[in-house]
């Protein structure tokens, strides 16, 4: 009687399982499907998810939250939207629409329709496209966004348009699995960046899934730009390694005399106080910026101390504080913030992992000299790390609104801040 019980269990579990099997297999052909529709401009039938709620106890408690933060006079910081896992962000240049990229599976849309500089909807972004980490997200000034996932590059024109139904115009740049080389893929530095450049081009950040990578990875990196940043036309055509040396880049802008800055998160394991993190800049294709010979800053990694270092390796702009993760990144381009600020760089530190006494949870800002150096990177904004070392937020990503202000997204607390500076 037993073993014909287990037996029938058994027998009922593998049909549950063949079933769960049959259905995932179904959803994703119905998410690949729904990409080809939007692709013909069809419709997909799927219905708009509810907005995010704006208001209520979490928005409450963030707002209580950023009374601790910290900032230089004159400037303040309030709550601009609460959304889920936020982390990369992309203003539109025509209404100011902001687009929030995730480690997860979904993109978020975040309104102001009044101007009053408080979002007044947040909601999911075509709810009918299977997204992988979909973290990447930019605008070319044309109005298209691009969305970096995992291993796979998506554009959407005219997505400031689209964006109120869940319907949208979609293309695809570079398929799923072409990214990268698909045995490549992993759970490990694996959000993407993205920037368009002046040139037209797209540009990527592909960091590379390990601490130190073994040597025999060197020239499949090296070929398919992992560790480093590629760049291509917007159609996906004509791609090219732009830059190596780069352990995982999760921030790039682009200066006003065209050149790339990025930030890049150094090796982890050598102690509390060093590799430094690094603020680079890109002055033209080609140049190799030291690692895995380096760790972060001159700091020679364990793994590769003995191998002689190529020839006309970029050091660092500037040294940042080791191991608390600086992400996002922008060139501050905007009118509302003092003099000091313009041209200057804003990096998102998203605070230490592994380090014994943790660091980081904070806006720094790096000032850029008229000369083109850097100065020291100083505390812009901080307060979400308590002295007990609880994160009660983790900046990720910054991004300027059209008056000038300065966003700040959080995946921690799941929410985006404003801050703004008056007279």
């Amino acid at each position: 009687m037993r073993v014909a019980l287990m037996a029938a269990l058994l027998a009922s579990a593998a049909g549950v399982s063949s079933l769960a099997v049959a259905q995932e297999a179904g959803d994703t052909k119905a998410k690949v499907d729904n990409l080809e529709k939007l692709q013909g401009f069809k419709s997909t039938g799927v219905a708009e998810p509810p907005p995010v709620a704006q208001t209520g106890r979490r928005a409450d408690a963030v707002t209580r939250n950023l009374q601790k933060v910290k900032l230089p006079p004159g400037f303040t910081i309030s709550l601009y939207a609460l959304v889920p896992d936020a982390r990369a962000m992309a203003v539109g240049p025509n209404a100011g629409v902001v687009f929030v990229g995730t480690r997860k599976s979904k993109v978020y849309t975040v309104t102001d329709r009044d101007k009053d500089r408080v979002a007044d909807e947040v909601k999911v972004f075509a709810p009918g496209i299977d997204f992988k980490i979909p973290n990447g997200v930019c605008f070319s000034r044309d109005g298209v966004l691009t969305i970096v996932e995992q291993n796979r590059v998506l554009a959407f024109p005219a997505a400031e348009f689209f964006y109120e139904g869940p319907d949208v115009a979609a293309a695809v740049v570079v398929k799923q699995g072409e990214l990268i080389p698909t045995a490549e893929e992993s759970y490990n530095h694996t959000a993407r960046v993205c920037r368009i450049g002046p040139d037209g081009k797209l540009y990527v950040a592909l960091g590379q899934p390990y601490n130190v990578p073994p040597k025999e990875k060197a020239d499949l990196y090296a070929r398919t730009g992992i560790g480093g940043i590629i760049r291509m036309d917007a159609d996906g055509k004509n791609r090219e390694v732009f830059a190596t040396g780069i352990r995982n880049s999760v921030g790039m802008d682009f200066a006003p005399d065209k050149t790339l800055w990025f930030t890049d998160n150094q090796v982890d394991g050598m102690g509390d106080d060093q590799p430094p993190g690094e603020l680079n800049q890109a002055t033209k294709p080609g140049q190799n910026f030291g690692f895995p010979w380096y760790g972060g800053g001159a700091v020679r990694t364990v793994e590769y101390k003995d191998d002689p270092v190529p020839p006309g390796v970029v050091p660092p702009k500037a040294e940042l504080p080791p191991h608390a993760a600086d992400l996002g990144m922008i060139v501050y381009q905007g009118r509302m913030f003092p003099e000091k600020y313009r041209g200057g760089v804003f990096t998102a530190e998203h605070g230490s992992w592994n380090r014994t006494t943790p660091i980081g949870a904070r806006v720094m800002f790096v000032p850029v000299n008229k000369d083109g150096t850097a100065g020291k990177p100083e505390p812009f904004a901080e307060g979400w790390l308590t002295e007990g070392g609880e994160y009660l937020g983790r900046p990720v990503d910054v991004a300027t609104l059209p008056d000038g202000s300065l966003l700040v997204s959080d995946d921690t607390a799941g929410a985006i801040y404003r801050i703004a500076y008056e007279k």
